[in-house]
Parts: structure tokens; C-alpha cells; sequence
């Protein structure tokens, strides 16, 4: 008897995710060893922001697996999850785990904060001021400076997070999460 192979992710979601990845290392790299002169890093904040604007949208009209409604659980729930972790057998979610589905969430608030400091911050160099830093005053766009540094920190941590989750599913859980995001389908 052949199991049967269960959807899980849309193509839209699939190509997002992916995107997204691509865009926020691109940023990533470009931000600590790009040129002086952050032009291509300010271009991949934009393609960050405008998936990050599709994705917004998407979790109220995409798919079931792609809403917020779908995956955002209450404490008790995602309690009850995380006391389930240690045991060695797959979750079997059908789309993000309750744990998941609030870091996915966790992810989208960072990035925002990242797009949104990036957009008015100021260093004073003439050269990579944010395209709305002269909509506020001289002491927020030092202080988007600053936080625009400690949010990259704390999005590497949270990517760092993501993969070493992945790793644990699939060694631990026995729980392949990559190829659904692949093909969209889990068997």
C-alpha cells in the first residue's frame, strides 16, 4: 500500500519563503561586507519589503496553511506543544506547528522593525541615508542606526533558530521539513 502524498504549501508561499531567503541574507552580507556605498543593500531591504507586504496580505486571504488564523495558538497550546518536544516521533502539523507558527510571526515583527529603521535612519555619510530619514528628527534617525545594527543581531540569532529547529525535526522528530517547503508536499 503506497501512502499518500498530503499538500501542505502553496506554490506562493513556497516561492516567498524562499525569496525571503534569499533576500534577507543578500541583505544580510551586503549590510557587514558589502561596499561603502550600500546602494545594493538598500535594494534588497526593498525586495524584503515588498515580500514581506505579500506575505501580510497572504496570511488573510492565502490558503488555509498560509493564514495566521491557521497556525496562531493560544499559550496553553503551544505549552502543551513544547512539553511534547522531547519525545522522539514527528508532529505531523499540517502546516506550522503552534511554536512555529509564533516564530513565523516573531520573524515577520523583526523584519518589519528592520525594514522600518532601515527607511530613516541617517549616518551621517552622505551617501546611505535611508530614503525617509528627512521625514524624522536627527535623534531618531541615530537611534534607527543603532537599532538597525541590533536588530540584524537578533534576526542572525533567529535564523541561526530556525535552522538548528529544522536540524532537531529532522534528527530528532524524524520530520523532514525542508522538502515540503520544496515541493510542497509531505508524505
Amino acid at each position: 500500500m503506497t501512502k499518500r502524498n498530503e499538500q501542505i504549501w502553496d506554490p506562493a508561499l513556497r516561492i516567498f519563503h524562499w525569496a525571503l531567503a534569499a533576500a534577507v541574507v543578500a541583505s544580510w552580507l551586503l549590510g557587514q561586507f558589502g561596499p561603502l556605498d550600500m546602494t545594493l543593500h538598500f535594494w534588497s531591504g526593498y525586495a524584503v519589503a515588498v515580500l514581506i507586504g505579500f506575505r501580510l496580505v497572504w496570511g488573510f486571504v492565502g490558503p488555509r496553511t498560509a493564514r495566521f488564523a491557521s497556525f496562531l495558538r493560544g499559550p496553553g497550546v503551544v505549552l502543551a506543544y513544547v512539553r511534547s518536544l522531547p519525545a522522539r516521533k514527528a508532529s505531523h502539523a499540517r502546516g506550522h506547528n503552534p511554536l512555529g507558527g509564533w516564530s513565523i510571526l516573531a520573524m515577520l515583527g523583526l523584519l518589519i522593525a528592520q525594514i522600518g529603521t532601515g527607511l530613516i535612519l541617517d549616518p551621517e555619510d552622505y551617501i546611505n541615508v535611508g530614503p525617509l530619514a528627512e521625514s524624522v528628527s536627527t535623534e531618531w534617525n541615530r537611534w534607527a542606526l543603532g537599532m538597525h545594527h541590533k536588530l540584524g543581531v537578533a534576526l542572525l540569532a533567529l535564523v541561526v533558530l530556525h535552522l538548528a529547529a529544522i536540524l532537531f525535526y529532522r534528527f530528532w522528530k524524524r520530520e523532514d521539513l525542508v522538502t515540503p517547503m520544496i515541493t510542497g508536499q509531505r508524505r
